[in-house]
């Protein structure tokens, strides 16, 4: 139970830094539209610092998202099964996660890797790739993390009825 609380306020830091994350991009294409348009100055690179912020922010919501299972779930074919068959399907899907977020980070972890070695960097600005691919690392990492902790969840005939 103790673990489970840390990872859940782990996920809620990912997620409240995504939340900052995307505030501060949409000051910032605020600022670049009413720059543009009543000063004609232009914010170079905001394109970029939108793509970036923008895949950096969606990485750290995943950890909240998987935690509380509030992945797109299609029930279609299994509304009428059993509610254990649905907790087993469950525990699979959980597993599919951990093993799609394992690779995402590791694959990201392998690109900050390649980009700080080549210095890899955006157009306009110059800015590092490898910042971009750390900070999708961390939480990726994390969101399996606690996709491996739901599939290893023990059957529990409360949960499954639920």
């Amino acid at each position: 139970m103790l673990f489970s609380k840390a990872l859940e306020r782990l996920a809620r830091l990912c997620s409240i830094l995504g939340g900052l994350l995307m505030t501060g991009l949409m000051l910032m294409t605020c600022y670049s539209l009413i720059g543009r348009n009543v000063f004609e100055t232009a914010l170079i690179g905001d394109f970029e610092l939108t793509g970036i912020g923008s895949g950096a922010a969606i990485a750290l919501f995943m950890p909240l998202c998987q935690f509380k299972r509030e992945n797109i779930i299609v029930d279609f074919f299994t509304a009428n099964r059993s509610a254990a068959f649905n907790f087993r399907l469950d525990r699979f899907g959980d597993l599919l996660m951990t093993v799609i977020f394992f690779l995402l980070a590791w694959r990201c972890g392998v690109a900050a890797i390649n980009a700080k070695e080549t210095e890899g960097a955006s157009m306009l600005l110059g800015f590092p790739d490898w910042i971009v691919f750390s900070s999708m690392c961390v939480p990726f990492a994390l969101t399996a993390f606690i996709a491996a902790m739901q599939t290893l969840s023990k059957f529990n005939a409360e949960e499954a009825t639920a």
